[in-house]
């Protein structure tokens, strides 16, 4: 069964700092890989390619953008928005039952 996890992170642009949430879907007791993130942050509409693995530091892969994005591990297992999830979950297919 599938478990939600939502990532915090910020969008770190030259004269502004954007704080933002993105939502993962993992099997039970699966921890999310820097890969989770980065596809995260591609479902969320951010073309990017992973700058520093430790610190969880994604780059602008577009020629002419300039703005990194960090994940905020501290926030990692804050409490759950159930606005953001529901949300979510309505934009994404239903699983065929067996």
């Amino acid at each position: 069964m599938k478990k939600e996890h939502i990532i915090h992170f910020k969008v770190i642009h030259k004269d502004s700092i954007q704080l933002l949430r993105g939502l993962i879907f993992l099997d039970e007791n699966q921890k999310p890989t820097i890969y989770d993130f980065q596809q995260c942050l591609i479902d969320c509409g951010h073309d990017v390619r992973i700058e520093n693995t430790e610190q969880a530091i994604f780059k602008a892969n577009k020629p002419g953008e300039q703005y990194s994005i960090q994940i905020l591990r501290d926030q990692e297992n804050n409490t759950r928005d159930l606005n953001v999830e529901n949300l979510a979950k309505s934009f994404m297919k239903s699983e065929p039952t067996a």
